[in-house]
């Protein structure tokens, strides 16, 4: 069957290479020049070595991380994504040559789509209910599945066995949840701008369709049926743009762009309620306005909400107000403020209040805020701020200030210089009593426990001592009684004998109920598969219930299943390692994070390769009990 495409004209000529080989079977393996390379190589050690060789401290990929990544995400980064300030000076020619020397090593075959397309029998996708729409797996983000929708029991967990993997090309990013209706996973692979409906129900997965994107995708998948019957997929694109696509033709309903300034980002799910879709907004300045000649910093967070028919604006709740000119930097550059308090998470929707919650970073410039490391509570219907939350005061961070924190744009010294952001999304989760609270993870290692209605705090309890890779990071999950939340210190166990792992907390009073603490693992060849295995071992992933199990994955590359109950081991299992693909691409796995374990049909998926934060990889993975 064709394959849906959508092209605009591109950057570079690297890049139109790299987009003739995805559209064109014929064209597979391209060999990409390799006499840009030392050119390349010389303005990659010049411009971006310095940050790069300190992936952890300055939370910038690893070269490994960027020769994996593949020509077409590199590229945008340098001319309209994250580095775009950075590779202000450079020419066309010089970025086809950092391109072209990042990019050396990378697998640009996609011949395997056409030799696992579905066959006739099972190229229609599935619609109805779906099992897994949006990323907290329910309006309430409470990251839980039952023994019926998932396919999987409290029992069986405990004997997976690796049923299937299969990796993809030119991607070192395995980090955005699926979409999965009947027999139809709708999966996007981030780097590469790919959007799979791939049919899960035999041995191996088919290809259905393959939705091209003009640029990287970024956001986790949503799946809605509109008024009219209409079955469609909501995400966002890494240049702010919010795509409606039709699930059955893979057709862009709409294409709307929700910047409101012009580094704004879209990194958390977009969710589609009613008639509405609600975007939070981030930034990439916290990246950019280190740099001495930037004029740092004017973007701030916000909340957008569009029309869900036809994507127009509704009405859009900033964080602050605008920027204005505020002092002139010791090397004559302008600084404006207030800036930052980006919204990473994706809302949390309460029906019954008619609110949603979304949770805020870190301030960029002074003057420092009050809607900054915050809950926000806004009304559907406006926009209009109900309540706020602000757990961190004075936290004005940029990361370039790390490696030098006497740089001319870095915080003043009232600032607590922390990066201590809300990055997991926010959960409305109920006591045992019936009370509803709002409950936030933050980087800072704490959990609160928040008063819907006032917004007041009812409990908070920290599970390490955070830091600006440290603490919750992307989600915690809820089984009715406790709260999960992983902890992603990477630094190793503390004076008070915090580390990293997996704690289960008591909802009505925040109490720890058990934890399992991770320990590094370098044993056997771990050290040649995961250089960092001593270092960077800790639990951002977005944690996971399955009926009676909790689910998480580490950074080094395990994924461990517990007894929710008790915190009795079931089941681990190390990712890190190559595998053996159904569908003929090297694959290898690295860290897990983000939001990359799920579970439908009697499977649990595990996607494994973060390369941003931690070790790329490019691999799916497969897990069913055994018989």
């Amino acid at each position: 069957m064709p394959l849906p495409l959508r092209f605009l004209p591109c950057a570079s000529a690297l890049l139109s290479l790299t987009l003739a080989a995805v559209t064109n079977p014929a064209n597979a393996q391209q060999v990409i020049s390799s006499q840009a390379n030392a050119a390349g190589q010389a303005i990659y050690d010049n411009l971006c070595a310095t940050c790069h060789a300190m992936p952890e401290a300055t939370k910038s990929p690893p070269l490994d991380t960027l020769r994996r990544m593949g020509p077409r995400a590199v590229s945008y980064a340098l001319t309209n994504g994250k580095m775009k300030v950075q590779a202000a000076s450079l020419n066309e020619k010089d970025i086809d040559d950092v391109v072209s020397y990042l990019s050396a090593t990378a697998d640009i075959d996609n011949s395997w789509i056409a030799a696992h397309t579905c066959p006739a029998e099972r190229s229609a996708v599935d619609v109805g209910k779906p099992t897994i729409w949006t990323q907290g797996f329910d309006l309430r983000n409470q990251r839980r599945l039952s023994a019926e929708q998932a396919g999987l029991t409290t029992a069986q967990m405990g004997k997976l066995k690796l049923a299937w993997s299969m990796a993809f090309p030119q991607t070192a990013n395995m980090r955005s949840q699926p979409a999965i209706v009947g027999n139809t996973m709708y999966y996007p692979i981030v780097d590469s701008g790919q959007l799979f409906a791939l049919d899960i129900g035999g041995d191996n997965p088919c290809v259905k369709w393959v939705y091209e994107h003009d640029v990287p995708l970024r956001t986790t998948i949503g799946y809605h049926t509109l008024a009219d019957g209409t079955p469609v997929l909501v995400l966002a694109d890494a240049a702010a743009h919010v795509l409606l696509i039709n699930a059955i033709s893979a057709a862009v309903l709409w294409d709307a762009s929700v910047k409101i300034t012009s580094v704004s980002n879209v990194t958390a799910m977009p969710v589609l309620y009613g008639d509405r879709v609600f975007v939070p907004i981030s930034s990439g300045e916290l990246n950019m306005g280190a740099a001495p000649d930037y004029e740092c910093c004017t973007s701030h967070g916000a909340v957008v909400a569009l029309d869900a028919k036809t994507g127009a604006r509704l009405w859009v709740y900033h964080t602050m107000e605008d920027a204005k000119p505020t002092s002139v930097s010791r090397v004559g550059t302008q600084l404006w403020g207030p800036s930052g308090a980006p919204i990473w998470t994706a809302a949390a929707i309460d029906e019954q209040r008619g609110l949603i919650y979304v949770g805020t970073g870190e301030n960029t410039s002074a003057p420092a805020t009050d809607t900054s490391d915050a809950v926000l509570a806004l009304r559907m219907e406006d926009g209009s701020l109900a309540w706020k939350f602000q757990a961190t005061a004075n936290d004005i961070f940029l990361t370039g200030c790390t490696n030098d924190p006497n740089g001319p744009n870095c915080p003043p010294d009232y600032s607590i210089n922390k990066d201590w952001d809300f990055g997991a999304a926010i959960m409305l989760a109920q006591r045992n009593s019936g009370p509803d609270l709002v409950v936030a993870g933050q980087k800072s290692g704490v959990v609160w426990a928040l008063d819907p209605d006032t917004g007041e705090l009812v409990w908070n309890t920290k599970v390490g001592p955070g830091g600006a890779m440290g603490g919750i990071h992307w989600a915690m999950a809820f089984d009715g009684q406790r709260l999960f939340a992983g902890n992603n210190l990477s630094t190793g166990p503390t004076a008070d004998g915090a580390a990293p792992g997996l704690y289960a907390l008591d909802i009505n009073t925040g109490t720890p109920l058990w934890s399992y603490l991770h320990q590094p693992d370098c044993s056997g060849n771990r050290q040649q598969e995961l250089r960092s295995c001593g270092s960077n071992y800790g639990m951002s992933a977005a944690t996971l219930l399955v009926d009676g199990a909790v689910i998480q994955g580490s950074s080094d590359g395990f994924v461990k299943v517990f007894d929710a109950t008790r915190g009795e081991p079931l089941f681990s299992f190390d990712t890190a390692r190559s595998f053996d693909t159904f569908n003929g691409v090297k694959g290898h796995g690295g860290a897990i994070d983000n939001f990359s374990i799920w579970a439908a049909n009697g499977t649990l998926f595990v996607q494994s390769g973060y390369g941003l934060m931690g070790v790329p990889g490019n691999v799916l993975l497969a897990f069913k009990p055994a018989p």
